[in-house]
């Protein structure tokens, strides 16, 4: 091995990351078997999902001569590519009173279309026709808000019924509701953001707008565009006209002239939709730097084994990250100080990023000022790494750098010793620097992701570009332990106040209860179904992942300036 040095069990040689790990220990093992278990129910769940409103509902649809969006989308992406779907939890587990609404009834993801990046927004009408639910809209925002922040071409295979009415309070009014869908709409035109539509079924009411606002129009026969259908227009106004006449799409062709192109099938439609597409001007690009890219120097599925769910053990962030950038290299930045967050330079998928990293592995350290020797605890930010942490997040943003944030953290530390060495002003400051940053920032949840450490690490309220979390993440203020053990006392005080003693049985019956509904409530899955995060990924395509989301970012070539405001220093 070429000279370098040895940090905590790691070997850097020069900016080689070499690998200390033992692929036959047993505790590689029992994680490897956890992740793939873990793995394998997501995937199984996630098939079910993508079954949509089932076996009938598809029939139905091709009944109709119609393929379905997901059919539609295999047809619309380049041959030989994958579509990487977002939001693909949307609305799990959520109104089953009214039979669920798998992927909330739409579809949303990065397609490559003529050798073009761009993001595909298709109504599923298998799932209630298509209709919008709450969830439906804020899916459909998110995938638009995506579009905007990286000026992502994007095309809407709509086939909707439009709003699904018993819920129709939470869909209509609020600025993430239906409504938003068409301001959006505007604002990304104004933006010079091209937007190709296609009507392929139903279109109605106020969904109607949505087409109409974009670039290019096109519409297939048996298809239907109107603020009222026949039946509204009936009972409004007394007037009886077929569906046809009243919005088909030989009518908006030679009649209204709304449409620009109309086409006899979904193949033909999808065709056209290429065309245009292929069409479409290069814009300028964004100034990061990007380079020939370099395979890790070990396989991405290793990471099974190196990554611990269990928040009682240790690891070594390092080796997840020699997994995910090119060639296994990256200068790290401060290696021998504020050691609980990992900060480093190198490339993925060519692309130039700066990684800041939760470490898992408990270090120990020199106190200030004493000299006696501390255990700082991996997954906590304590006041020395947070100040790392702000400081490599200023250079970044300076060298016009991207950011990943990759997370298992558990907060930052307290006690009176953080207090008296700064952890709020530290921990302020690392809020500062995300909070603040013009570069792109992608972050990846892996485990842990509680309090304030969530915030610090770019949250979902921190504006990153994309958000994905593994089947391991957990999301929450705290964890379920401390938080059921809280939640419990507070309840056991309420109770006793107004005269009711538990027993110890029945506290032990309320603190598995109060857990388990915690738990699933900082579940992966929960926050997917929320669009608190982008998508649940494997831990083996992360790299895949992050460089689909860095090419996305490329295509912004506009970077406000950096500023910070007043930083507490």
């Amino acid at each position: 091995m070429e000279k370098g040095v040895l940090l905590r069990g790691l070997a850097l040689s020069n900016s080689l990351i070499e690998t200390q790990i033992k692929k036959d220990s047993t505790e590689f093992q029992k994680n490897r078997r956890a992740m793939v278990e873990r793995l394998t129910e997501i995937k199984n769940q996630e098939e079910h999902i993508r079954q949509g409103g089932g076996a009938k509902a598809i029939e139905s649809q091709h009944k109709k001569n119609r393929l379905t969006a997901r059919e539609r989308i295999a047809k619309l992406i380049d041959p030989g590519t994958t579509f990487f779907e977002l939001g693909l939890y949307a609305a799990f587990e959520m109104y089953e009173e009214w039979g669920g609404a798998p992927a909330a009834g739409t579809i949303t993801g990065l397609g490559r279309v003529a050798g073009r990046q761009t993001m595909i927004i298709a109504n599923d009408a298998t799932v209630k026709a298509g209709a919008f639910f709450p969830m439906t809209a804020k899916k459909v925002i998110r995938a638009q808000n995506i579009s905007i922040d990286n000026r992502i071409p994007t095309i809407y295979l709509v086939d909707s019924a439009g709003v699904f009415l018993p819920l129709q309070e939470d869909v209509f009014p609020d600025t993430d509701d239906f409504g938003r869908v068409f301001r959006n709409n505007a604002v990304m035109s104004a933006m010079g953001i091209p937007q190709v539509t296609a009507i392929m079924g139903m279109c109605v009411a106020g969904g109607a707008y949505l087409p109409v606002m974009c670039d290019h129009i096109l519409m297939t026969e048996g298809s239907g565009l109107f603020l009222a259908g026949p039946a509204l227009v009936q009972a409004a106004i007394g007037q009886k006209n077929s569906a046809e006449e009243l919005g088909g799409a030989k009518m908006h062709a030679q009649i209204s002239g709304t449409v620009d192109f109309r086409e006899a099938s979904d193949e033909d439609c999808i065709a056209r939709i290429r065309a245009l597409v292929d069409k479409i001007g290069h814009r300028a690009a964004a100034p990061f730097d990007h380079q020939k890219a370099e395979a890790p120097k070990y396989s991405a599925d290793e990471i099974y084994g190196i990554f611990s769910s269990d928040a009682a053990k240790q690891y070594d962030m390092r080796e997840v990250i020699a997994r995910i950038v090119d060639g296994s290299k990256w200068e790290e930045y401060r290696a021998e100080y504020g050691q609980t967050v990992v900060c480093g330079f190198a490339r993925i998928g060519g692309w130039a990023v700066g990684i800041v990293a939760n470490q898992k592995k408990h270090v120990q350290i020199a106190a200030a000022g004493t000299g006696e020797r501390r255990m700082e605890f991996g997954g906590v930010i304590y006041t020395e790494a947070a100040d790392k942490a702000a400081r490599f997040i200023l250079d970044c943003n300076q060298n016009l750098i991207p950011l990943i944030f990759l997370h298992d953290v558990n907060g930052f530390m307290v006690g009176k010793e953080a207090e008296w060495s700064g952890i709020i002003r530290a921990g302020a400051k690392m809020v500062n620097a995300v909070a603040n940053s013009v570069v792109p920032k992608i972050a990846v949840i892996c485990g842990g992701s509680f309090g304030a450490g969530h915030y610090a690490m770019c949250g979902k309220a921190y504006d990153p570009r994309f958000i994905f979390a593994w089947p391991t993440a957990r999301y929450a203020v705290m964890g379920g332990e401390s938080a059921a053990g809280t939640l419990v006392e507070i309840k056991i005080k309420q109770m006793e106040r107004s005269g009711k003693k538990l027993t110890e049985k029945e506290k032990k019956e309320l603190f598995e209860s109060t857990r388990a509904t915690y738990e699933k409530q900082s579940d992966a899955r929960y926050a997917a179904a929320r669009l608190w995060v982008d998508a649940i990924i494997d831990p083996a395509e992360t790299r895949g992942a992050i460089i689909e989301a860095l090419a996305a970012a490329s295509l912004n070539p506009d970077v406000a300036e950096f500023r910070t405001g007043v930083l507490q220093t």
